[in-house]
C-alpha cells in the first residue's frame, strides 16, 4: 500500500480536499456550514487565547501505512524536519510561555535528529510528548532503547492503539500490528510507564475503525483498561477517544465506502458549542516539518497556514498569534461534535 501523495490521488493534493468538503452534500443534505453554526452559537470568527502548547510535526516518514492517517504518512514519505528548522523552534521556545512541546510525525523517531532534539527540549523544561506508534519500538533493533530513552528524560508517551484485540487493530493499521503494539507495551510498562506512582506517563488513543464517532470516552477506558490487564497484564494512564476527522485517507475511505454524506450529517448534527469553546487550537500552535505556522495539525495537513507575516517558525510573533483568529472549515465538525476531540481526548 502506498501514500495518497505516492499513488498520485486526488485527494494527495490539499486543494482537492478542502472543495471536496465544501462539495454539494452540504447543499443537498440542507446543512449549515461551519462557519454558520459558530455564528449561530455567537463563537464566529474564533479566536485564539494564550499559547501554551507547540505541536512540532517533525516529518511525514513512517513505518506504517493506516488507513486512517490524516497525515498521509508512510514509509515512501521524505519530508523530514532539519535541525536547523528544529533549531528555529528552539530558539523561540528559549524563555517562552509555551510549557508543553507535543512531537509528533509521521512516526517522530524517525527523524535522524529526533533524540538530539528531545535533549534539547529537555533542558529548556519543556514538558515533552511524543505520539509513539508503538510498533516503531520493535521495528528495527535501533529503536529497542527508546523506552529507556523515554524515561531518562521524562517523555510522555501517547500511543494510538485502534483496540483492545488484534481484529480491528490490524484492519486499521496492517496485519501484525496490534501483536507489536502489545510487545511495545509491555516494554514501556517494564520501565515503569503506565505504573501507579511512577511518574511516567502512558496514555493511549482510540479513534472508530469506520464511519461513526467514538462512544464516551470514560467508558472506553474502562473497557480498555480491564480487557489489557486482564489478557496481557498491560496498563496505562488515561485513553483519549478522538473523533476521525474528514482529511486525507479518512477522507478517502469515507467516500470509496459510500459513508461521506451520512458521516458529515452525523457530525453536523451533534455540534456541540460548549465543545468549540474548548478546542485545543484555541491554545496551541501547530508547526509544520517545513517550519510553517498553523491552527492545527488538520490545519497543517489541508495547507491552511497563518498569515504571512507571521507564517514561519522564523517568523514567530507571539502576541499576533495569541490575538489571531483561528481559519475553519467543514473538517472542524470533527472537533466540536459530541464531547469534542483533540489531541488530549474529549474538549469537555
Amino acid at each position: 500500500m502506498k501514500s495518497l501523495k505516492a499513488s498520485g490521488h486526488v485527494l494527495a493534493d490539499s486543494a482537492s480536499q478542502i472543495k471536496t468538503l465544501h462539495d454539494e452534500v452540504f447543499e443537498n443534505l440542507h446543512l449549515p456550514l461551519f462557519e454558520q453554526k459558530l455564528e449561530a452559537a455567537s463563537l464566529f470568527p474564533l479566536k485564539a487565547i494564550r499559547t501554551t502548547t507547540m505541536q512540532i510535526n517533525v516529518g511525514k516518514m513512517c513505518n506504517q501505512i493506516c488507513k486512517h492517517c490524516h497525515v498521509d504518512a508512510g514509509p515512501d514519505r521524505k519530508e523530514i524536519m532539519t535541525r536547523h528548522t528544529m533549531q528555529q523552534c528552539l530558539d523561540t521556545l528559549t524563555n517562552s510561555e509555551i510549557t508543553t512541546v507535543d512531537l509528533t510525525g509521521g512516526a517522530p523517531e524517525m527523524n535522524p535528529d529526533f533524540r538530539w532534539f528531545v535533549q534539547q527540549l529537555t533542558a529548556l523544561g519543556k514538558h515533552i510528548i511524543v505520539r509513539c506508534n508503538l510498533t516503531i519500538i520493535v521495528a528495527n533493533p535501533k529503536y529497542h532503547d527508546l523506552p529507556d530513552f523515554f524515561k531518562e528524560h521524562g517523555v510522555e508517551v501517547v500511543s494510538s492503539l485502534p483496540f483492545y484485540n488484534a481484529d480491528k487493530t490490524d484492519r486499521q493499521r496492517g496485519k501484525g500490528v496490534f501483536a507489536d503494539s502489545v510487545k511495545a507495551l509491555r516494554m514501556l510498562n517494564a520501565r515503569g510507564y503506565g505504573v501507579e506512582g511512577s511518574g511516567l506517563i502512558l496514555n493511549l488513543v482510540y479513534n472508530p475503525n469506520g464511519a461513526f464517532m467514538p462512544a464516551p470516552q470514560q467508558g472506553l477506558e474502562r473497557q480498555f483498561k480491564k480487557a489489557l490487564l486482564d489478557e496481557f497484564g498491560i496498563v496505562f494512564n488515561e485513553l483519549f477517544a478522538i473523533t476521525n476527522i474528514p482529511v486525507s485517507r479518512y477522507l478517502d475511505y469515507l467516500i470509496s465506502s459510500g459513508n461521506y454524506d451520512g458521516y458529515m450529517e452525523k457530525l453536523v448534527n451533534a455540534f456541540n458549542p460548549v465543545a468549540a469553546t474548548g478546542v485545543m487550537c484555541r491554545s496551541m500552535v501547530s508547526v509544520g516539518w517545513d517550519g510553517l505556522l498553523y491552527d492545527c495539525d488538520f490545519n497543517q495537513m489541508l495547507d491552511m497556514e497563518f498569515a504571512p507575516e507571521y507564517n514561519h517558525i522564523s517568523r514567530y510573533n507571539q502576541e499576533l498569534i495569541d490575538h489571531r483568529e483561528i481559519l475553519t472549515g467543514q473538517h472542524c465538525y470533527g472537533c466540536t461534535a459530541g464531547a469534542g476531540s483533540s489531541c488530549g481526548g474529549n474538549t469537555i
